[in-house]
């Protein structure tokens, strides 16, 4: 064949190639809600119950930081240091902050994070002088449990205070592959799982278990804590404003990555199962478990690390209302997901433009924002 033929012929597959590529479409943009501000590896954002406009910040590291809730906003204030009791290698660190219901009268709030020798994941009180306090005394610390882990992987890491005014906590199956220990289906172990705690008694030391919680009384050796179960690592879960309902984020094995709606008492599957397939046993994984399955999963081609979100409630995006927003850390996906009686009824794709979001977070307007894990910005959406 001539030359001269073969550029028409490259020219022509060029132009095929540009009209069939079709790149995700960006239903929203997603702009810095702080353009002054940066973090190191931000993994949480909540606000006080005090009527005080703050924000305050999680750093995987061991800070705490605050601000004013205001674009313009140049500093941040350290909160909290307790770096010198963290472990932050890897999935591990500061991971979870939860103000206490009343923090405004008692200055109580909460963490969860993660230690070495032994490895532990530590469930601690805090006591702010005031509620107005602008840093507070690591030596005020109270711990409440201690959870072993085996590995330093799946350490979950979610704490928040329910409607109800009790303490939950989100705890991975203890980490390596596959939950090599059965730690999550195993009702002897916290592992795995939801937690609910009363944080106002003290039968168990600095916190009581629930009279309604599902495991209360039990004679087979359960831990009175779980709330639910069947959980392979439930980075970050959220409470629905408006219904009070609990939406969890579930990071998957090798297949698929899970949104899950907690029930009490519910057994979410893992490891017999991952999504909608037997993971372990390879078949008949369902006989004598009544497994509840999500309301939505998605392939690994789509994303590898689920971040849960909020189902939004703000009036900035009212085309977003009533939508549960979450994410993808691996890729920057972020989808609404549409639903009626606890079933998906339409999925979008809002933008891929998230970066690695490790955390989504409201502030007391019920607006959302979006953690960047790798550059430390905080992102919210604007159309």
């Amino acid at each position: 064949m001539k030359k001269q033929s073969i550029i028409p012929l490259l020219a022509m597959l060029a132009l095929f190639l540009l009209v069939s590529y079709q790149p995700h479409p960006s239903l929203i943009t997603l702009q810095n809600a702080f353009p002054f501000l940066s973090f190191s590896r931000p993994v949480e954002l909540t606000y006080p119950p005090d009527g005080s406009n703050r924000l305050f910040v999680i750093e995987q590291e061991g800070k705490i930081r605050f601000f004013e809730n205001n674009p313009s906003t140049k500093n941040t204030s350290v909160y909290l240091d307790i770096k010198h009791k963290v472990s932050s290698e890897g999935e591990m660190g500061l991971l979870g902050l939860a103000f206490h219901p009343n923090f405004k009268q008692n200055g109580y709030f909460y963490v969860n994070y993660t230690k070495r020798k032994p490895l532990e994941t530590i469930i601690a009180r805090y006591k702010a002088s005031s509620s107005s306090a602008r840093s507070v005394d690591p030596a005020t610390e109270t711990i409440l449990l201690k959870i072993a882990q085996p590995y330093d992987n799946h350490n979950g890491g979610k704490i928040a205070f329910g409607p109800d005014g009790m303490l939950y906590i989100s705890t991975g199956d203890g980490g390596a592959w596959g939950d090599q220990h059965n730690n999550s289906q195993n009702k002897a172990s916290l592992l795995g799982k939801i937690l609910r705690i009363d944080v106002n008694k003290t039968d168990k030391g600095y916190y009581g278990i629930p009279a309604d919680n599902p495991f209360v009384g039990n004679k087979e050796g359960f831990q009175e804590e779980i709330f639910a179960y069947g959980l392979r690592n439930p980075w970050r879960f959220s409470f629905d404003a408006k219904t009070g309902k609990i939406w969890t984020g579930d990071v998957g094995q090798n297949e698929f990555e899970e949104i899950n709606i907690i029930q009490k008492g519910g057994n979410y599957g893992w490891r017999l199962k991952e999504a909608n397939r037997c993971y372990n046993p390879r078949k008949d994984c369902e006989s004598g478990n009544s497994l509840i399955a999500p309301i939505h999963f998605y392939p690994r081609t789509d994303g590898v690390s689920v971040t849960g979100g909020y189902v939004y409630q703000g009036t900035a995006q009212p085309t977003l209302q009533g939508k549960y927003i979450f994410g993808d850390f691996s890729n920057g996906h972020i989808w609404a997901l549409s639903f009626k009686n606890n079933q998906k009824t339409d999925l979008q794709l809002l933008t891929t433009q998230g970066g690695n979001v490790s955390a989504f977070g409201e502030d007391a307007k019920g607006e959302l924002y979006i953690l960047e894990h790798a550059n430390g910005s905080i992102k919210k959406i604007s159309k």
